[in-house]
């Protein structure tokens, strides 16, 4: 998979690309406000991570719309099985916290080393964007042209995780892609950035951004 990923934009040692996809659901009984996204619909907020061939490895599906990615990501399992034992990195975008395991974009590169790093970052990082865009294609209930789910949390829950599922086993069979366009936009640069860059994960994107 690291081979995978590194012919997209040479970016080396990926494992996986993260990021959160808001999938609208019906205004829920209880606790209503916190289903309520930045964008001003009622939603859960999926934490996915997806590999070099567009499918997904992880899935979160549990937090509402108004959760913080970096929350999620920080409460998740994954989160604590990369901190005990790392053998990659996951790329994600500026709403995530700089990690050993997490490589983000630089905010504001100084040399062009950085903005080449940025760049392959951005690329390779797309990649889920794209599955994102796939999956929604496949199954319009998850796509806001299609309206919302009109189901509780609750039963959401199950509907988004099938949903997940037969998205990776038509990926396997190669099956092919409805095609239409889709104005919902994966939710791109999707938060307030939240990066603290500090000690050894500093000095890995340093070291990576050299390379470039």
């Amino acid at each position: 998979m690291k081979t995978k990923f590194y012919r997209i934009a040479n970016f080396p040692n990926v494992i996986g690309c993260i990021d959160g996809v808001l999938i609208g659901i019906q205004t829920p009984y209880q606790d209503e406000a916190s289903y309520v996204c930045r964008k001003g619909f009622h939603a859960l907020n999926v934490q996915a991570i997806a590999d070099a061939e567009m499918k997904f490895i992880n899935v979160v599906i549990r937090w509402p719309g108004s959760t913080h990615d970096s929350f999620i990501l920080t409460n998740s399992n994954i989160s604590n099985e990369l901190e005990q034992r790392n053998n990659g990195w996951l790329l994600g975008d500026s709403g995530y916290a700089l990690k050993n395991w997490l490589m983000t974009p630089f905010m504001h590169p100084v040399n062009v080393q950085q903005q080449r790093y940025n760049s392959a970052h951005a690329r390779t990082r797309n990649i889920v964007e794209r599955s994102f865009g796939v999956l929604k294609s496949r199954f319009r209930c998850l796509d806001r042209s299609g309206c919302h789910l009109s189901y509780q949390p609750k039963k959401t829950v199950h509907i988004i995780g099938a949903c997940f599922s037969l998205h990776n086993f038509a990926t396997e069979k190669k099956m092919p892609v409805p095609n239409h366009d889709d104005d919902d936009n994966h939710d791109d640069e999707n938060n307030v950035a939240m990066q603290q860059p500090a000690g050894r994960a500093q000095e890995i994107r340093n070291h990576i951004a050299s390379r470039f």
